[in-house]
């Protein structure tokens, strides 16, 4: 998706100057340029609409909207780098964006959707864990993909799928570690429990068990001592 946005430049800084825009319906911004020769870009101050700035990070591709920025007459392709919202309002406070070179890979965090229902939650009774719920890819800027799609209809009791797992594409590249899990079936906790708890009464059981057929052998072994006891005390009378 592609947005465009108006920004002015602005030659206050500070929380004056911040709250001055905010009071006539504008927040502080910066947009940075691309790093040249190693050297961090500088950032050139403006000031945004903050109600079109929400609208485009609440939109199908939020953060990764490229987005065309209209400043001092000119135009350039930028995309959201930071922001900050008031933790108390969710008001938009403050606004990062940096240029983009078109035909340069860029790395950005894509959401994944699930779709279908697992084998192993409609035939076996298992639930559907999804572990994580976005995944680092390199592109080019208009190669952004807005969502990353995996089937789990197949999926039964204990089995997953990771990272690895997931469909090759042309147009983008998985930087996320091949191992890291995205989703997969699990027991429901009350079984889980029950079978562990289960588990554990058994390991108690044996125990016990052996220590009942031990004890019957020491006692018997506690009767002939005494008897064999009581015999040498009789031969030791007859002598005498």
């Amino acid at each position: 998706m592609d947005a465009t946005l108006d920004a002015k430049k602005r030659d206050g800084r500070g929380k004056n100057e911040a709250r001055r825009l905010r009071v006539g319906g504008q927040i502080p911004a910066v947009v940075y340029g691309a790093r040249k020769e190693g050297q961090a870009p500088e950032g050139v101050p403006v000031a945004v609409d903050p109600k079109e700035v929400l609208r485009i990070l609440h939109s199908e591709s939020g953060a990764n909207t490229l987005i065309n920025l209209k400043l001092d007459g000119g135009e350039s392709r930028v995309m959201v780098r930071d922001y900050q919202l008031d933790p108390v309002t969710h008001q938009l406070l403050h606004a990062d964006f940096y240029q983009l070179a078109m035909d340069k890979a860029i790395v950005v965090s894509v959401p994944v959707l699930i779709k279908g229902e697992p084998q192993g939650v409609k035939q076996q009774g298992g639930l559907l864990d999804f572990v994580t719920r976005d995944i680092q890819v390199q592109c080019l800027p208009t190669d952004i993909p807005e969502h990353i799609d995996i089937d789990v209809s197949e999926l039964m009791l204990h089995q997953s799928i990771r990272v690895k797992d997931v469909p090759t594409n042309p147009k983008w590249k998985a930087m996320t570690d091949g191992e890291t899990m995205l989703v997969h079936v699990v027991m429901p906790k009350a079984e889980e429990s029950a079978v562990t708890t289960a588990a554990a009464e058994g390991a108690v059981a044996a125990p016990a068990a052996g220590a009942a057929a031990a004890e019957p052998e020491v006692i018997k072994k506690g009767k002939t001592d005494e008897k064999e006891e009581k015999e040498k005390k009789k031969e030791e009378k007859e002598k005498k």
